[in-house]
């Protein structure tokens, strides 16, 4: 824990209904790898994917707002059943305020994970906001958590790990599910 002492955020994580997490530098490594045919590719942590489903298993709300226009982030999204997708946001803020309005989520209650600049205002706005270890200062030095683990390496995960323990929900699931 960072910026703040644990019992405020615990505080803060047992009224979160909603996690909105961006995707580059955040659910991936932020690089972007490219074929000769122009192809992108990205990598997610499968960690990352189990911290989904278990905030899903919880009764959370999950969402994901990236600047990046990507079929890639759609395909993620979809095996990961986040249903709340935003592409090609420029005014993260913004829609932030659309989603939250839509789904009748007020702002103290919204988590929201990212890492760089354009993460920078729209985390300001949140109940509870968080980056992975290898976030740009500017963002280290505004969120209320950072992770210990880098982007694309379980930081989401871990932030969700968070919440859910701060919420009395266990880390686990059933055998079959």
């Amino acid at each position: 824990m960072t910026a703040m002492v644990r019992d405020e955020i615990v505080a803060r994580a047992k009224e979160i209904r909603l996690i909105v997490m961006d995707v580059d530098g955040t659910l991936t490594d932020g690089a972007m790898y490219y074929s000769p045919q122009g192809e992108a590719l990205k990598r997610f942590s499968t960690r990352d994917g189990m911290g989904v489903t278990l905030a899903h298993r919880a009764g959370l709300r999950t969402a994901i707002i990236t600047s990046e226009v990507s079929d890639i982030v759609v395909e993620r999204a979809q095996k990961l059943k986040i249903v709340e997708v935003m592409l090609g946001s420029h005014d993260k803020t913004a829609a932030l305020q659309t989603l939250t309005s839509r789904l009748s989520v007020p702002l103290h209650a919204v988590a929201y994970i990212g890492d760089d600049v354009n993460d920078l205002h729209v985390m300001q706005r949140c109940g509870l906001s968080a980056c992975p270890s290898d976030a740009v200062a500017a963002i280290r030095n505004v969120a209320m958590v950072t992770c210990s683990a880098a982007g694309g390496n379980g930081a989401v995960r871990e932030f969700i790990e968070l919440i859910l323990t701060s919420q009395g929900h266990p880390i686990t699931i059933p055998e079959q599910w």
